[in-house]
């Protein structure tokens, strides 16, 4: 056998990693490869994509620019579109309800110009926008996805829950679908698309964050808001709030801001809410809704205790207005109501919507708790007066009494003439005069009729005397208190 040198084994060596090398690189190509083909496969995460929804559904939304000459002409202050000014009267308007000083407010002609947006609703040329991009306003322009710029007529508006509906001169229109806002629910995807500062169709997304939120302004008590976090700003107004199908299923409404502008926190109108005002207002141009004649508020903790309760659920009855539905059913102040028509109620602001969905006329269950005992009771809903719930002018303070009760005020025997402009036939005392000008803000007034201290009926000067005898500084006292306008509940601290 022949002996192998160290060069022959240096070249054997030297050959054998070249091989290996070799096959290892091979062996390799395909892994490499598939990596290659896996990564031009896709992201590796699966985020939503909204571009095919957005495609379909941008040519149904449309930018709204309202305009009005009559400020100028009584003397109101116009602003330019986008300035600074413009941008401070929107806020304070919608998020203070009230103007900005110096500034004409929401129910007079504004001048000037508003811009927002919307969505057509019928392929004949029915708009659905907000009630605050064209209130005040006399000249409408709906702008269309195809850039036509067209005319627009109000058909009708409805400010309790900002609604309005326009209509253009045109056929064969893109539509959006309109969904079903009482299937949302917190966590799902949705989508806005709207003209915020004048860029048109700007698409934002985001999650619903809670359902049935009172409104940041209390303009819309008949509003059950959606919160979400989806970017809205000053523009977005009237804009749809779209479900990952591609339907309506809010009105994009208000913000909740210390800045005015976004903060996280959106409001949208459901849809099923706003297509209830549409379609009344494409039908007589207006809207009717029924009236129980409560006012309620939340429980307190304190309450519990004395009405029975383990939990703070329910709408307690502040006051009744009187001759309300209400009233001629015989629901009373200091009831906590549950139930409406079979829904629970878990709050007070759950019941507004609830109501004012119901036209008037309409039979109702109302379930309500008393003295520990859960009552339904029917009633007949009433039709509502947009102007009652105001707070009284209660006047100037009178004189300070002789001998002011610890609450305030002196009363006196219920006069035949109050007995029958209030409708009482018996008990109470009248109150004569208040040395306490705090309780004028409260609404309660000379001429009042005080029918409970505590929960003890007071018929007479002595009964009222011997009731607020007992009581202590540091006491909170319940007042039943009866005027022209409804039978209240008012709670006292005793100085």
């Amino acid at each position: 056998m022949k002996a192998i040198t160290p060069v022959s084994r240096f070249l054997l060596g030297f050959f054998s990693c070249a091989v290996l090398v070799a096959c290892w690189q091979q062996a390799q190509q395909p892994v490499q490869a598939q990596s290659a083909s896996t990564a031009n496969a896709g992201p590796l995460v699966a985020l939503p994509d909204f571009s095919a929804l957005v495609e379909r559904t941008t040519p149904a939304v449309v930018s709204i620019e309202a305009s009005s000459e009559r400020g100028s002409a009584s003397g109101q202050q116009s602003v330019t579109p986008g300035s600074e000014d413009e941008q401070m009267q929107e806020f304070f308007r919608r998020f203070f309800g009230q103007p900005m000083p110096g500034q004409p407010g929401p129910q007079g002609p504004r001048g000037g110009r508003s811009f927002g947006s919307g969505f057509i609703i019928s392929s004949d040329g029915f708009v659905l926008t907000n009630h605050h991009v064209i209130e005040g306003m006399d000249k409408l322009v709906v702008h269309l996805a195809d850039r036509r710029q067209l005319p627009a007529k109000l058909v009708g508006s409805d400010p309790s829950t900002d609604v309005a509906v326009l209509k253009i001169d045109a056929k064969d229109l893109s539509t959006l679908a309109i969904g079903d806002s009482d299937a949302v629910k917190p966590g799902q995807w949705v989508v806005a698309i709207g003209s915020p500062f004048g860029f048109d169709y700007s698409v934002t997304a985001g999650i619903v964050s809670a359902l049935g939120r009172p409104s940041v302004d209390g303009s819309q008590r008949y509003v059950p808001f959606i919160q979400t976090d989806v970017a809205i700003n000053r523009g977005n107004s009237g804009g749809p709030l779209l479900n990952t199908r591609g339907q309506v299923v809010g009105i994009n409404s208000q913000i909740f801001s210390n800045s005015g502008g976004y903060m996280g926190v959106s409001f949208a109108i459901p849809i099923r809410t706003a297509m209830n005002a549409v379609e009344q207002i494409k039908a007589t141009g207006s809207v009717r809704r029924g009236q129980l004649g409560v006012q309620v508020r939340d429980l307190q903790p304190e309450e519990l205790t004395d009405l029975g309760l383990k939990a703070a659920e329910g709408a307690f009855v502040a006051s009744v207005q009187n001759g309300s539905a209400a009233a001629k059913a015989g629901i009373q102040p200091g009831d906590v109501i549950t139930g409406f028509n079979g829904s629970a109620i878990v709050k007070s602001s759950d019941l507004p919507p609830m109501v004012g969905a119901l036209q008037p006329g309409v039979k109702s269950k109302v379930s309500i708790l008393r003295n520990g005992r859960t009552l339904d009771i029917p009633v007949v809903l009433s039709v509502l007066d947009e102007s009652a719930g105001n707070p009284r002018n209660p006047g100037t303070p009178n004189q300070a009494p002789a001998n002011p009760s610890k609450l305030g005020f002196s009363v006196e025997e219920v006069s035949s003439a109050t007995r029958s402009r209030l409708g009482l036939a018996s008990g109470g005392v009248q109150i004569a005069r208040i040395s306490q000008p705090m309780l004028g803000q409260l609404g309660i007034a000379r001429g009042d009729v005080v029918l409970e201290v505590g929960r003890t009926p007071v018929a007479s000067v002595a009964a009222f005397e011997k009731a607020v005898a007992a009581l202590k500084s540091g006491d909170r006292v319940r007042l039943l208190i009866r005027n022209a306008d409804s039978t209240a509940i008012h709670i006292l601290g005793v100085p």
